[in-house]
């Protein structure tokens, strides 16, 4: 493992550890495992985060759709202010602007489902800003309230084209930039002038002829001497759909060429990896132990999706710990980030598959199930045989939105979905007494 750039992420940082850290059986010959690995680093990220800084607070990604929800109601919010120098771009056409982005936003939250049970819990603002009459005037509770609880939440709308949707994100980065008078505005600009000249070499398409005309003028230092929001916006409508014509190598590659002075090499200790050693070895251990035992009762139980015990669990943990397993401190991280120590351990033996087919007969009995329904619950029981939990969130995330890209949602009915989130919750329930 490299790393050739400052990660100022923690999260980050043990993610790209973490890509060390994963096992390769066999990988230097029959039963000669990988056991571990070395990281090269030339910008001192393990000195830094073997100071355990707690400043340092990474965040993951945030998706695509999530993005354009935010830059959306950004655009607004200067729409809003209607004052400052923005006012001198603003021309008549921009409360059409800000009517028509509201709308998109509105229809998005309208077509959320709000018996989804990730939708559910935030029912309430989903249902109040489906509303038009909501959008006519939004306080910065309302933005706070639709930024953090409502952007990003599933929605029934058909998938875009994800070309069209990063195109998106760049005009409303530029409407942004011409409305606060960002700095960002010549360098995003320039990306929008390349964009239009790539279309131009697709002139033999009729549906780039079509728009020939605007796609020359953004070309011109004209178009862009008094441009508007509103001049964007008819813009990016116009061209979105036409970006995905762009050949990937039609685009341009950026090239570098610069020399780095590497200084002399040290090995940096780091207590932190110790730790996420031993934890790694108890958990080859115990799962080791525990396939060695599965016919203990209450290993029995998880595997076939029995119902535990206090009593069991105590036994669980009893047989752990006198095994040499793990020691205390081990189980006990364990039960913590597990959520119990039932839950660790149907992580580390799975579920019998017959039981994962029993959770879930009525829907395999059901001879109406489609082809790609009976591949999403096919997938649920693969997922619960080799893991033994499946959160009722993976649901709408890869590889389950591979076969539905709106997850169980745009494959089953509402009380459907309903019914396999009992199950999940069920299953998962069993495993905690």
């Amino acid at each position: 493992l490299v790393f050739f750039k400052r990660v100022m992420s923690k999260t980050k940082f043990w993610q790209m550890i973490g890509r060390g850290t994963r096992l390769s059986p066999n990988l230097f010959g029959p039963d000669k495992h990988k056991q571990f690995f070395y990281v090269f680093d030339y910008c001192q990220n393990l000195e830094f985060f073997s100071q355990n800084p707690e400043t340092i607070d990474g965040s993951t990604g945030e998706s695509l759709a999530k993005r354009l929800f935010n830059l959306r109601l950004e655009l607004i919010a200067e729409l809003d202010k209607g004052s400052g120098e923005a006012a001198i771009v603003r021309e008549e056409a921009e409360p059409d602007l800000r009517h028509a982005t509201a709308e998109l936003l509105r229809n998005e939250i309208a077509a959320m489902n709000v018996e989804n049970f990730v939708v559910r819990p935030r029912r309430e603002l989903v249902e109040r800003f489906a509303e038009p009459k909501a959008w006519e005037k939004l306080s910065q509770t309302d933005f706070l309230d639709l930024s953090k609880d409502v952007a990003g939440l599933p929605t029934q709308l058909e998938p875009e084209d994800e070309e069209a949707k990063r195109f998106d994100v760049l005009m409303l980065n530029i409407q942004l930039a011409v409305l606060r008078a960002d700095r960002q505005y010549s360098k995003l600009q320039k990306a929008v002038i390349s964009i239009a000249s790539l279309l131009e070499d697709k002139s033999s398409i009729p549906m780039v002829q079509q728009q020939m005309e605007l796609i020359l003028a953004i070309q011109t230092d004209e178009w862009w001497e008094h441009v508007t929001p509103q001049m964007l916006e008819n813009a990016r409508k116009r061209l979105r759909l036409l970006v995905k014509l762009i050949g990937k190598t039609e685009r341009k590659p950026i090239y570098t060429d610069f020399e780095d002075v590497i200084g002399e090499e040290k090995e940096v200790g780091f207590a932190q990896f110790t730790a996420a050693d031993e934890f790694e070895e108890f958990r080859r251990k115990a799962r080791q132990f525990l396939r060695e035992h599965e016919d203990h009762i209450a290993i029995h139980k998880l595997r076939m999706n029995e119902p535990l015990t206090a009593g069991d669990l105590a036994e669980l943990e009893r047989i752990l710990a006198e095994s040499g397993t793990g020691s205390a401190q081990a189980i006990h991280r364990a039960k913590t980030e597990s959520d119990g120590l039932g839950l660790f351990v149907r992580s580390l033996v799975g579920m019998d598959r017959a039981a994962a087919k029993a959770a879930f007969a009525e829907f395999i009995t059901d001879g109406s199930l489609a082809s790609n329904q009976i591949e999403f619950v096919d997938m649920i029981i693969d997922h619960l045989t080799e893991r033994g939990i499946v959160p009722v969130e993976a649901l709408y995330t890869s590889p389950y939105t591979d076969v539905s890209p709106k997850g169980p949602d745009g494959l089953f009915k509402t009380r459907e979905v309903d019914r396999i989130a009992d199950v999940l919750d069920e299953v998962r329930s069993r495993a905690v007494a």
